[in-house]
């Protein structure tokens, strides 16, 4: 009996020793993340000196990333044979994701689970920002506002007439507007959320800064 136990104890350690990460292609749908620049930079950006965060720099809602999502949980770092992205692919992504680093650290943790080569997501992230309008109200603010978070989504809402309530959640950090994020198939067309991505932000008073 003893050399059973130990038998099978040396196999469930073999098994768990192999069990790297999710298997990449294997997930429900996707969050299209949008990260409003000011907040990131107050609450992390200035600090790093980050150029997403320089005056002249211009960035509203930018792409945090495009993420596999289970409809409860979501996979990361999946083992994958796909190449990394060259620093040429990262650095054409700045453009809407406010840094090459990163779109490099999207793809290492998220990208490598769709089961798509690295241009092919940042392809496909291209195309899932492009497909929901950033309300242009917000461009607009010449001062610090503070608003309930519902404003944020509804805002959305209006601009982006295929979404419903429940395929958006937007988010806070610090009694700041964070992100919203917008739940769309793996054919980029926007589906209910899973329940452990709609939380909404329930502030009343959350502080929206202008763009700088």
């Amino acid at each position: 009996m003893r050399v059973l136990i130990l038998s099978l104890i040396g196999l469930v350690a073999a098994s768990l020793a192999v069990a790297k990460g999710e298997r990449a292609g294997e997930f429900d749908y996707y969050v299209l993340s949008l990260s409003w620049s000011p907040t990131w930079c107050a609450l992390e950006g200035d600090a790093r000196n980050s150029p997403q965060c320089d005056g002249d720099a211009d960035f509203g809602w930018v792409m945090h990333g495009l993420w596999p999502q289970y409809h409860r949980g979501w996979p990361s770092y999946c083992p994958t044979s796909e190449r990394n992205p060259t620093r040429t692919m990262t650095r054409d992504m700045a453009d809407i994701m406010g840094t090459s680093g990163l779109a490099w650290h999207q793809w290492n943790k998220h990208g490598v689970c769709t089961g798509l080569s690295a241009p092919d997501y940042y392809t496909l992230s291209r195309e899932a920002y492009g497909k929901i309008v950033r309300p242009e109200i917000f461009r607009q603010l010449d001062k610090a506002v503070k608003l309930p978070a519902a404003v944020v989504e509804e805002a959305f809402l209006k601009a982006n007439p295929k979404l419903e309530p429940d395929m958006i959640t937007i988010t806070c950090k610090n009694g700041r507007i964070q992100e919203a994020r917008i739940c769309l198939s793996k054919s980029l067309v926007p589906v209910p959320c899973g329940r452990d991505v709609v939380r909404d932000c329930s502030a009343t008073d959350a502080l929206f800064e202008p763009i700088r």
